[in-house]
């Protein structure tokens, strides 16, 4: 299994890479990429959540407990009195970081069901949720968020499926297919309710509609191709060779535009012909 350091290093420089292309599309506003950047850097360790002693685990939880604490205050800030509404904070933020940690350990296995697939799919559509419902962030910002989450969940996944097979000594560790798997036969009770999770998830979500035909744009694709190298100089000190300066431009450019910050913001954008 690789480490933490290993996991949340390749989880960063993953979504970063993601992140630069999403800011050259221009498919969203810039305030919303540093959220959604930060979802796939939480994909990249969130697999180890069900690792009783792990720095991921803790983290998880403790991130999860502020969250939601500050989530219930906000929703009841208009319905109790000052002292309840710190009787809910506090409780809210007691119960997720250790009553609901201790629920969860006790009921997971680790590179059990939320090493697979399936786990993967429902963290990123439980982000969408998050981003949509709760964040309130219009329906393709949730699901890119979405997508980095699932990106950083199988990058984790993979570097666990590599780290079990022993180059030097040329062998194949026992843990070998239990990190990257559809999902997990021998706990058939915990993939059906992962398989439940899923589909709750996906009820609960916005529609998808904006992220699919926003990522399958191909003005969009035009313009990244465009924006690839540099035409003239590399940081305006490097010539460029003349068969990258001498490519003609894409037809249209990058025409996808920048979806709104928050749902209620503009209407969603019609795909093109």
């Amino acid at each position: 299994m690789a480490n933490f350091t290993t996991h949340i290093a390749t989880g960063t420089v993953v979504a970063g890479a993601l992140a630069t292309l999403t800011l050259a599309a221009d498919v969203i506003a810039p305030e919303n990429l540093i959220p959604v950047t930060l979802a796939g850097v939480v994909g990249s360790i969130l697999p180890d959540i069900d690792l009783r002693v792990s720095r991921p685990s803790r983290a998880l939880f403790s991130g999860f407990a502020i969250f939601f604490s500050f989530a219930v205050l906000f929703a009841a800030a208009d319905h109790f009195s000052i002292a309840e509404l710190w009787l809910l904070w506090l409780g809210t933020l007691l119960f997720v970081r250790y009553g609901l940690h201790t629920i969860f350990h006790n009921s997971t296995i680790h590179r059990g069901t939320w090493h697979s697939l399936l786990a993967a799919l429902f963290a990123a559509a439980a982000t969408a949720v998050i981003f949509g419902n709760l964040l309130d962030r219009h329906a393709g910002v949730a699901w890119l968020a979405g997508g980095f989450m699932l990106v950083g969940y199988l990058v984790h996944l993979t570097l666990d499926e590599i780290s079990s097979v022993d180059m030097i000594d040329r062998r194949v560790k026992a843990s070998f297919g239990t990190a990257l798997k559809v999902y997990d036969r021998r706990y058939p009770l915990g993939t059906a309710g992962m398989a439940a999770a899923l589909a709750l998830a996906i009820w609960l979500a916005p529609s998808p509609h904006t992220f699919w035909s926003g990522i399958s744009s191909r003005d969009m694709w035009a313009g990244l191709n465009e924006r690839l190298l540099p035409k003239e100089s590399w940081f305006g000190i490097m010539d460029v060779p003349s068969r990258f300066a001498d490519t003609p431009p894409a037809p249209n450019g990058i025409t996808t535009g920048t979806l709104p910050e928050t749902k209620s913001a503009a209407p969603e954008p019609s795909s093109a012909p």
